[in-house]
């Protein structure tokens, strides 16, 4: 486990329990360890595609943060789109994502980048980059800021990857739990007896 200062562990305690139906968090990875980790992702792309030209595609909500950020650190030429998926059951790797969004721009013949926040069981990740090479990008990459191996239900690859976490639930950084948490700038972990029905 990544150790937390005081000072972070006293403010991630302040913000998490303003609210006294509101479980307290676990700080994880800390703003500046992420902000480490994504730049050197991007200096990675940037010399992958050094003299080309990169679409980053995210996947809404979570990635929408993690997509802002490796933008803006990648010093090739870049665009960025986004997709949307909803997920149902258990079922198999190819039934349990429906795709509700698609990319706006034409992805045929472009180097892409699909950007996901968490890479788990595998199976929206599967899904979309079976939509995605179904467009004919001339490359298609995936890069997770997070890996929970753990979790895998389907076998993916992944090009680039952040950090490899335990198997916790996560919040913050553009994740969220119940649509709370995605606006705080670390990523914490859920306690493991946190109830589901909080804000029922």
């Amino acid at each position: 486990m990544l150790k937390t200062s005081s000072y972070e562990k006293q403010r991630i305690s302040a913000l998490m329990t303003e609210s006294a139906n509101k479980p307290a968090l676990e700080c994880l990875l800390t703003r500046q360890q992420i902000q480490q980790r994504v730049s050197e992702l991007g200096m990675e792309i940037s010399r992958d595609f050094a003299g080309q030209t990169v679409v980053l595609v995210g996947v809404l909500k979570g990635a929408a943060l993690f997509v802002a950020d490796l933008a803006r650190v990648i010093t090739v030429d870049c665009t960025f789109d986004f997709l949307a998926v909803s997920s149902y059951g258990m079922a198999t790797c190819s039934s349990a994502v429906r795709l509700i969004k698609d990319v706006d721009q034409p992805i045929e013949g472009k180097n892409v980048i699909l950007v996901e926040d968490i890479l788990d069981t595998g199976r929206t990740l599967s899904y979309l980059k079976t939509v995605l090479l179904a467009q004919r990008p001339a490359t298609l990459k995936i890069a997770a800021l997070l890996d929970k191996p753990e979790r895998r239900l389907c076998q993916i690859e992944t090009d680039y990857v952040g950090f490899t976490i335990p198997n916790r639930f996560v919040v913050g950084y553009g994740m969220d739990f119940a649509e709370h948490y995605r606006n705080l700038p670390d990523i914490c972990l859920m306690p493991m007896d946190a109830p589901t029905d909080v804000w029922e």
